[in-house]
This record gives C-alpha cells, sequence and structure tokens, in this order.
C-alpha cells in the first residue's frame, strides 16, 4: 500500500516503462500466441493491461479514459503500446494532480470491497507484474527476446560472461 503519492510515482515510473518495454517488443505475428487454445493470448493479455488502467483507476475516482470498458483490443502491437504509453502518463497525471499523501488513507468501494486508495495504486503495479509475468512465457514461445525486469533476464545473464542459472 502506498502512504506517499511520491512514493507511488517513483515506482509507477519504473514499472509503467518496464511494461511499456514489454509491449514494444511485441509484434503483429506474437499477439497470437497462446499456452493453450481456451487461455488468453499474448495480444489480449496486452491489451487487459492497457485497459485496465483507465477501467482500475476509474473506479478509484481518476479521469484516465484512454480507453472506455469492453473497447476491442486493437489489431497491432504497435497501436497497444502506444495506448498504454498515453494511458500511463495519464495515470500519474492523475495521482498527481487529484490525490494528496493524507488522501491515500481515504477508503474508496472497489469492486464490490473498501479500498484504501493508496492499496488501489498497489493493486494497480502488482496486476501489472502478474501479467507481465505471464507475458514473459508467451513471448518466449513467440520467439521474442525478454528482458529482465527485476533482475537480469538469461540472454542479459548471458551477455554478463555469468553461468545459466540452475
Amino acid at each position: 500500500m502506498f502512504r506517499k503519492v511520491d512514493d507511488f510515482l517513483n515506482a509507477w515510473q519504473y514499472e509503467s516503462a518496464a511494461t511499456l518495454k514489454m509491449l514494444r517488443r511485441l509484434t503483429d505475428r506474437s499477439l497470437a500466441q497462446r499456452v493453450t487454445s481456451e487461455g488468453r493470448s499474448l495480444g489480449d493479455l496486452a491489451w487487459h493491461v492497457t485497459a485496465t488502467l483507465s477501467e482500475m483507476m476509474t473506479h478509484a475516482g481518476l479521469r484516465v479514459g484512454v480507453t472506455r470498458e469492453g473497447q476491442p483490443r486493437p489489431s497491432t502491437a504497435s497501436e497497444i503500446a502506444t495506448i498504454y504509453e498515453e494511458a500511463a502518463k495519464r495515470v500519474a497525471d492523475e495521482v498527481r494532480t487529484h490525490w494528496r499523501d493524507d488522501s491515500l488513507a481515504g477508503e474508496i468501494p472497489m469492486y464490490g470491497e473498501r479500498w484504501t486508495r493508496g492499496a488501489a495504486l498497489a493493486a494497480l503495479i502488482g496486476h501489472q507484474a502478474h501479467h507481465r509475468g505471464q507475458m514473459t512465457v508467451l513471448m518466449r514461445q513467440a520467439g521474442l527476446v525478454v528482458f529482465g525486469v527485476y533482475g537480469p533476464a538469461k540472454e542479459e545473464w548471458a551477455a554478463l560472461n555469468l553461468p545459466p542459472q540452475k
């Protein structure tokens, strides 16, 4: 949970940059990659992460407004990345403009529960991190190179001339 707006904004800068970097590595062909025929595709996950910025923050009382609920997924990877970039910027702008440190402890209705604003911000970041992990598996299956977010990926590890991790 966040208790200071600046703490969120600093974390958001890193987290949203990592997500955008991942989205920019996607190709139009990779958007169809799935683990199973019933599972979400890489494109579906990328769009879900993107659309959630507007959706979740709307529930929290902010107006990100870059996407609307139920909006169909764009057909290209570059469109998804561009929309994500704008939505991520708007999240930071909205939090900076409308919330103060003392308001982060205030409760808001979220998905049938009561969350603090600070918890909603933490959930937004956790939600992205969860789906980035799923996306890295699909990216590898699609033949894309992934990068490390919280530590080196295997390709980065190898570039450091270190033995592979077991």
